[in-house]
């Protein structure tokens, strides 16, 4: 197994077993705190591979670590999984009041939900680092050409909704273009004033595309002149191979001129496989290398590659960048409605894949999670505590869903109970469990396939 693999893999482990655990916590602390007798809190499925036996109270608990990571239970004393003493019937869940089974299952989800918040309020208070949310110039027929967005216009905010980073702008156009319509958005101008403009989105269905939201409405970012300076090179590479060094600035490819980092990427995307005439200052000489652009898959297409990176000069980094601190208070309600609208924009998400209004390769299984996780762990632990939030509100909107298997499932039973005025049959029960666990085998079977072909691409 690779090193990449397995970083990716442990970060993935780790970001289960916190999540499962603060949610399976949930159901076992609302069950002590309700006097139900909890018999086993485990974190893991199958075979059980490390076994803690605990004394809480009267009550003897185990505590286990199970062979599949993918899950976790808290096993209570009931009726329905064998006899019971009657001395201990009282403390059966399946013998609790409705309100106290409603509360114990919905404990789970709404404990994901904490936190979610959680670690949205470490990763506020520290700071939050992003991309300012200046566009370049979109293309003439786009919708943000149409809508008169220019060159080096600054989002301030879509709706009432402040943007202070490209990524915000990216979920705000998504939660608030999502049922089609018109946006308004303020904008601060290059000349920097401050306007208005209209996004007309109409009838589009936006998540049924596979470009990403912004690509799709004509959105770019803005990305200041870089000079053609090496900044440094990855190992093995084309530009190793060649002889390219950090510091050297490529003045010409096979004779033709190179002013800026971009001109040097075009040629060099457009030549793989083609050896290329680099002219470049190296300490005040001149030196004349030749480099043969590797092959890689860029979305369905090969290009070049010579595995370089610029030298960007700080005033050109500081145009694009922004930092933005916040105090306890801030970070705290910050926290509260990132959690509130990443929750809201997924149910709204689910609800257009259902009536067909978003594409189904929206959906990520446990291969791409594993490779975010790596990837946001290898950033910075802040970034992938951001990652554990984002994970933690879905893990919490999903399990809310009415579907048998899920505690959502169970929520609905007990809400016809207490409409009806008595617990739901156990046939309809055992139907129910049934046609979910088909949902959740198909769901997962989608999510799987998803990965792959992200895998193959």
């Amino acid at each position: 197994m690779s090193g990449g693999i397995l970083h990716n893999l442990l970060f993935f482990i780790l970001a289960i077993g916190i999540l499962v655990a603060f949610h399976e916590f949930g159901h076992y602390w609302v069950a002590r705190l309700l006097k139900v007798k909890v018999l086993r809190f485990s974190i893991g499925f199958g075979k059980p591979l490390f076994i803690w036996k605990r004394q809480k109270g009267e009550d003897l608990i185990e505590f286990v670590v199970a062979a599949i990571p993918l899950g976790g239970y808290v096993k209570m004393l009931d009726e329905r999984e064998g006899e019971v003493d009657e001395s201990l019937r009282h403390r059966a869940f399946n013998t609790q009041p409705v309100a106290n089974r409603f509360a114990i299952v919905a404990a789970g989800p709404i404990f994901n939900f904490i936190l979610a918040a959680f670690f949205y309020f470490v990763f506020f208070i520290n700071g939050e680092d992003g991309i300012r949310p200046v566009i370049a110039a979109p293309a003439i027929e786009s919708i943000a050409a149409q809508a008169g967005f220019a060159d080096g216009d600054e989002i301030l905010a879509l709706g009432n909704a402040e943007v202070k980073t490209w990524q915000a702008f990216r979920i705000a156009l998504i939660d608030q273009g999502i049922d089609g319509g018109t946006i308004s958005v303020k904008v601060r101008t290059a000349s920097l004033s401050i306007t208005e403009r209209h996004i007309s989105i109409g009838d589009l269905h936006i998540l049924n595309e596979k470009e990403d939201v912004t690509k799709l409405l004509g959105f770019k970012l803005w990305k200041p002149e870089i000079p053609p300076q090496i900044g440094g090179i990855t190992k093995d590479s084309a530009s190793a191979i060649a002889g390219l060094k950090a510091k050297d600035l490529v003045l010409s490819i096979d004779a033709q001129p190179i002013n800026n980092w971009q001109a040097l990427v075009e040629i060099v995307q457009k030549s793989a496989g083609k050896s290329l005439n680099f002219i470049v200052l190296r300490d005040g000489e001149h030196q004349v290398l030749k480099l043969t652009p590797k092959e890689k898959k860029q979305g369905d297409k090969l290009v070049g590659f010579m595995g370089a990176y610029p030298e960007v000069p700080e005033s050109l980094m500081n145009k694009t960048k922004t930092r933005i601190e916040y105090g306890p208070v801030d970070a705290a309600l910050r926290a509260v409605k990132e959690t509130w609208v990443f929750s809201a924009l997924t149910l709204k998400v689910l609800g257009k894949m259902l009536l067909g209004e978003a594409a189904l390769e929206n959906i990520s299984g446990p291969i791409t999670i594993a490779q975010y996780a790596g990837i946001t762990a290898s950033i910075g632990m802040l970034t992938y505590i951001k990652f554990l939030a984002m994970i933690s509100v879905s893990l919490g909107v999903l399990n809310l869903l009415p579907v048998p298997m899920l505690d959502g499932g169970h929520l609905l039973y007990y809400l016809i109970e207490i409409a009806k005025g008595s617990p739901v049959s156990q046939k309809f029960e055992e139907l129910g469990q049934r046609l979910g666990l088909a949902l959740l085998f198909l769901l997962m079977s989608l999510a799987i396939f998803n990965d792959i072909q992200r895998l193959v691409n």
